[in-house]
């Protein structure tokens, strides 16, 4: 198996679910937002407030844009697909995940809105942010996984077994 690169709204389990899949798949597991930080020096929060949010996304194109990875399961943050160019980079990567969560989801799962590394233009509010950013995501991925009521164990049997029928789904066609 290649690599799989989970999207979705902040919140959604993308790294969460990510490390568990690679361990129950035997893959390795990436953190996007983790390697920004680590190229950048700074928290995703801060690096929003300093530079922008369109410097930001500029930062995480570039990011995702490097990567050079096999046998992996890829967790980008949640504006990955705010850029046409990581939108590309990820599809050539692997087979893209999306963990679609309902907005309500979403919301009872980030607590710390302000300060979580979400890139929040002003006056943007999660609600805007989700319905910007739901079309992107039904657009870049290849399989669209719905999570919403799940529990951790829930969400990677689903994701894996929607892998497999996609896996079927690919050789019949």
């Amino acid at each position: 198996m290649d690599n799989l690169i989970l999207i979705g709204m902040p919140g959604s389990g993308k790294s969460t679910v990510g490390v568990v899949l690679a361990k129950a798949l035997g893959l390795r597991f990436l953190d996007v937002d983790l390697l920004i930080q680590e190229r950048e020096g700074a928290l995703l929060q801060e690096l929003i407030d300093q530079r922008g949010v369109e410097r930001f996304l500029d930062l995480e194109r570039d990011a995702i844009l490097s990567l050079n990875c096999r046998g992996t399961v890829v967790a980008p943050g949640g504006s990955c697909v705010c850029r046409e160019e990581s939108i590309a980079g990820l599809r050539r990567l692997g087979t893209v995940v999306y963990l679609q969560l309902p907005l309500e989801d979403v919301a009872g799962r980030i607590h710390n809105l302000a300060s979580r590394g979400i890139a929040l233009s002003p006056g943007q509010t999660l609600a805007d942010v989700y319905r910007i950013r739901v079309p992107l995501y039904e657009r870049c991925a290849h399989i669209i996984v719905p999570t919403g009521g799940q529990s951790l164990a829930e969400t990677v049997e689903a994701v894996k077994q929607a892998l497999a029928a996609d896996q079927s789904q690919s050789r019949i066609e």
